[in-house]
């Protein structure tokens, strides 16, 4: 190749390249000198937390949800005052205050389908309308389509030009996924005991094995069966670790009937969890009730003492051999003497209270509705004894292997 056409295909190459990046540099939403910089919601901007109520509107302008902040916090009107998810919340709330104006679109009424801006009145609207009060001035919004490249398209209320910003805007329209879903987080290694009451059936009882954290044993099998999959075991015990629900509403509007099933969670330290559980329309409601067995608690205080005790008399004892072994050198590093053994009764009430404030916590949180749960856990408050047992097809393929 001589260096004539070396240079030729090497401007070539550079052509392309530039090209290529112009291309892609109008495929960005471009910014109009006179937007930059300028907020979509100045008013919001820096009065975040002065925000008293946000209304989410949808085609017909039809109220889809309603949050208000009060003395209980965020809470969901259509959900009878039950509490929001106040981080989603403030996330759209600071993506609102900090969205920023790219660039003007359409001011015309008869194009503001394309971009989903139209008004709310429309029973055909794309968009949804933000309503938010607390504010100096008043603020109305339509949130629009995504645009393909980034931002949102919107357009202020009573305005009637339409802007993309920079900002990705997404506004749910569930009432339901709004709420503050999360019902308990009790992991199974917290679990003693569960157990289980169906109207028909034969009762469901289930005790931590000895010695693990982890593991349960079905109890009162009947003769000549045999416990099923550990795992479907240990499953029903860790129902309540990372429990949610999918909707809920007001207990006194959805009383439990007589025959739903029943479930008592008794953790080590002498929490009680009763739930009844029943189907509608194919959905798995369920109702809360929680206390405290103070003998049991205090039979858990004192176990757990015991074992801080033995750990600190080890770890003593590991630290006075070192200190032997090197001259004593290691004198200063002597554990720590945790209050359990300083001093047991303050530990005792420490522990106590903690578990009674946890009490309270669960009981305002919980009693009063009633949620409706996902179908695996509703499944495992479900089960019988049947279901945990090993089928009689199994136990005897099992014993015919033995037998060879």
């Amino acid at each position: 190749m001589n260096q004539k056409t070396f240079f030729g295909l090497a401007l070539a190459a550079l052509l392309a390249l530039l090209a290529a990046i112009v291309i892609q540099y109008r495929k960005q939403p471009q910014q109009d000198v006179g937007a930059h910089d300028e907020f979509l919601a100045p008013a919001l901007h820096e009065h975040v937390n002065d925000v008293s109520s946000l209304v989410i509107r949808g085609a017909g302008d039809k109220v889809l949800a309603t949050l208000v902040r009060g003395d209980k916090g965020w809470t969901l009107a259509e959900k009878a005052g039950y509490a929001v998810d106040s981080g989603k919340l403030r996330e759209l709330l600071l993506k609102l205050a900090d969205a920023k104006l790219v660039e003007p679109k359409t001011a015309n009424k008869d194009k503001y389908a394309l971009l989903g801006v139209q008004d709310l009145a429309d029973a055909d609207a794309k968009g949804l309308g933000l309503e938010i009060k607390g504010l100096a001035q008043p603020l109305q919004l339509i949130i629009g389509d995504s645009n393909p490249h980034g931002g949102t398209y919107v357009r202020r209320v009573g305005d009637a030009q339409s802007w993309l910003t920079r900002a990705a805007l997404s506004v749910d329209k569930d009432p339901a996924n709004w709420l503050h879903k999360e019902l308990l987080s009790i992991p199974a290694s917290r679990i003693a005991s569960v157990n289980l009451t169906h109207a028909a059936d034969a009762a469901v009882r289930l005790a931590k094995k000895p010695g693990s954290d982890a593991d349960f044993s079905l109890l009162d099998i009947p003769s000549g069966r045999e416990a099923g999959d550990a795992y479907a075991i240990n499953g029903v015990a860790g129902t309540l670790d990372g429990l949610r629900f999918d909707d809920v509403l007001p207990g006194s509007g959805a009383n439990a009937p007589d025959d739903a099933h029943k479930a008592r969670f008794e953790t080590t330290d002498g929490l009680l969890i009763d739930v009844a559980s029943w189907p509608v329309d194919g959905k798995h409601r369920a109702q809360f009730a929680i206390s405290l067995d103070t003998a049991k608690a205090d039979e858990g205080i004192e176990a757990a003492q015991a074992r801080l005790k033995v750990d600190y008399e080890k770890a003593l004892a590991e630290a006075s051999a070192a200190g032997g072994d090197k001259g004593g050198k290691n004198a200063a590093q002597a554990p720590l003497k945790p209050l359990a053994v300083s001093d047991a009764g303050k530990d005792r009430e420490q522990r106590l209270r903690t578990l009674e404030d946890e009490v309270a916590t669960l009981q305002a949180r919980l009693q009063g509705w009633t949620f409706v749960l996902p179908a695996y856990k509703a499944a495992n408050l479900d089960k019988s004894q049947v279901d945990l047992l090993k089928s009689v097809e199994a136990k005897a393929a099992g014993t015919k292997t033995k037998a060879r």
